[in-house]
């Protein structure tokens, strides 16, 4: 199911198309693909939750990345991307009420994860190969912060969240977001 997701997805860019075939054929060669034991790279779900107008964005301050970031996580073997995605937008978020915008990946990437520890283990440098969906939630609904995670949760306005977000890594793929938020916001 995730395979066939992912080769129907048109690329937005170069990066992209690049992306997308390291991943099949990764995802060929691998078949734990979905798990995080693959040490090298392993597949991810991504949350990028914005209001009903699409103006603001929610992200969590992660305690790993020590910088604003969207929401999701591990498959950890569930190969239903957006229900993953979906489940760790509200363990995150403490949202309710999350609705997927479409049911399509919304972008895709790989991204380069630095060794860290978690949980009191060592975790070596390894790749994300990342979907990301984009959800909809209320701004008015009760969030609260994930403190295994998170020290923060919040609304952040679109146009302004790039100068929260420290890693420098992933400013070009939040810019790539939210430039397609835009356009959608204009059709």
């Amino acid at each position: 199911m995730y395979r066939k997701m992912i080769e129907a997805y048109q690329p937005k860019n170069k990066q992209e198309e690049k992306d997308k075939a390291v991943m099949l054929d990764f995802i060929k060669r691998n078949p734990d693909c979905l798990h995080r034991d693959n040490h090298v790279a392993h597949i991810t779900s991504s949350a990028l939750v914005v209001n009903e107008t699409m103006a603001k964005v929610l992200f969590a301050y992660h305690k790993i990345y020590d910088s604003w970031a969207w929401l999701g996580g591990h498959n950890d073997g569930d190969a239903d991307l957006l229900k993953v995605a979906i489940k760790e937008a509200k363990e995150e978020s403490g949202l309710k009420r999350i609705e997927p915008y479409q049911r399509d990946i919304f972008a895709l990437d790989i991204i380069h994860v630095s060794n860290h520890i978690k949980h009191g283990a060592y975790v070596p440098d390894h790749l994300h190969l990342n979907l990301t969906f984009l959800l909809i939630a209320r701004e008015s609904d009760d969030i609260q912060v994930n403190p295994d995670e998170h020290l923060a949760v919040r609304w952040f306005d679109i146009d302004g969240v790039l100068h929260e977000v420290k890693e420098a890594r992933m400013k070009p793929i939040y810019q790539k977001l939210f430039t397609a938020v835009k356009q959608l916001q204009k059709s």
